[in-house]
Parts: structure tokens; C-alpha cells; sequence
């Protein structure tokens, strides 16, 4: 699939993020978004099927965390096709990042793109995230559940001092009231995407201090 035309939004709103990435990333991403959209026939990835609107809401709905992203383990829970993760991996080459997924085919989906894509920096794990092990500096979500849940159910992998980013819509006032103890709000970020007509915001999250 040649994605030459998508190559100049992509670049348009790498710009508009505020981001400086390399001819061989932004190729790195049309690879693993083109590999993404042959995947989709077969195995129902993700609902996103335009290719623009993959650009959008796939490739610059996750670089958008890239600023706030720390290293060097980070681990995406729930990752699905990658996201946000694959395309930080991409953009992040010196970080590692572990993308866990308890969805066989997806996780089958992000070994094949691993391998295809070249990525040493990354693993594709097949886990629920409540039975993984480790620890990492950065966590990342995308459109999982409630805060509370995520922090309940994977609370545990997060380092002492290493923080949570989650991806939301709207600023879920009732989520951030209701954190489980041990955990606090670090910061929240209205984000404004380029081309897309909707509200997202990153939760920043934190061990509470003692």
C-alpha cells in the first residue's frame, strides 16, 4: 500500500505538535500504519479504516504524549493494535517499551510489526495486566477503563517514581475524585490534536508521597 499522500499531513501535524522527528521515523510510522491497515481486513484491529483518519487518530493521537513520555521502560497497557505505544516506540528508539495486550490476534498483529518494522526496542506481551511483573518508569493508556480500575489493577507495575499517562476524552472530573489511596493527579492536559474535532486530555499520575 503506498501511503506517499499521507506523508504530508502526517509531517503538517508532527509540526503542529510541536515535535522534531526524522525522515526515517515519520517512514517508520507510514510502515506500521500501512502494516496496520492490512492487518484490519483480516483481523478487525481497529474501526479507524480511513487512512487519513488513521494518521489522525492513531499516529498523532499517541505522538501527541510523546512530551510527556519518561524512560527508559515503558509498558502500554491495553495496547490493542500499539497505540499509544508502538508509535512512541518508533519515535523513542532509546527506550524500551513493552505493549501488553491480553487479545491474541493483536498481540500476533504487534509481533509481525515488530519483526517487519525492525523495532529492537520493543516487546509484544500477551498478559492481562494484573498478572504482569516488573516495573517501569512510564505507563501508558489509551481509552482503557476508569482510572481507579487501571490503578487497581495494575497500580503495582508503576516505579516509585514514575508516573502514569492516560489518554481520555472529556476531563473525567468523577475518575480524578476518586482515585484509590496511594495515588495522586500530577497534572492534566487539555491536548488539541491536529484534525481532530473532539476533546482529549492526558491525566499525569503519580505515587502519592508519604
Amino acid at each position: 500500500m503506498n501511503l506517499d499522500h499521507l506523508e504530508p499531513l502526517l509531517r503538517a501535524g508532527i509540526d503542529s505538535l510541536g515535535l522534531a522527528l526524522g525522515d526515517d521515523i515519520v517512514r517508520r510510522l507510514l510502515d506500521y500504519q500501512a502494516l496496520l491497515a492490512r492487518w484490519n481486513h483480516t483481523y478487525n484491529l481497529t474501526a479507524v479504516r480511513d487512512p487519513q483518519q488513521m494518521v489522525v487518530r492513531h499516529l498523532l493521537d499517541s505522538l501527541a504524549v510523546l512530551p510527556y513520555v519518561r524512560g527508559p521502560r515503558l509498558a502500554d497497557l491495553g495496547t490493542g493494535a500499539g497505540l499509544p505505544g508502538m508509535p512512541l516506540a518508533i519515535a523513542m528508539p532509546g527506550i524500551q517499551v513493552s505493549l501488553v495486550d491480553a487479545n491474541g490476534k493483536k498481540v500476533r498483529f504487534l509481533r509481525e510489526a515488530i519483526r517487519t518494522l525492525k523495532l529492537d526496542n520493543v516487546k509484544a506481551v500477551q498478559d492481562r495486566m494484573e498478572n504482569l511483573g516488573g516495573e517501569f518508569d512510564c505507563i501508558t493508556s489509551r481509552a482503557l477503563s476508569s482510572v481507579g480500575d487501571m490503578l487497581g489493577a495494575a497500580g503495582h507495575l508503576l516505579a516509585t517514581d514514575g508516573i502514569w499517562l492516560a489518554l481520555k476524552g472529556q476531563r473525567p472530573e468523577a475518575e480524578l475524585a476518586a482515585l484509590p489511596p496511594g495515588f495522586a493527579v500530577r497534572a492534566v492536559h487539555a491536548l488539541s490534536i491536529p484534525g481532530l474535532g473532539a476533546e482529549r486530555h492526558l491525566l499525569v499520575l503519580a505515587r502519592a508521597p508519604h
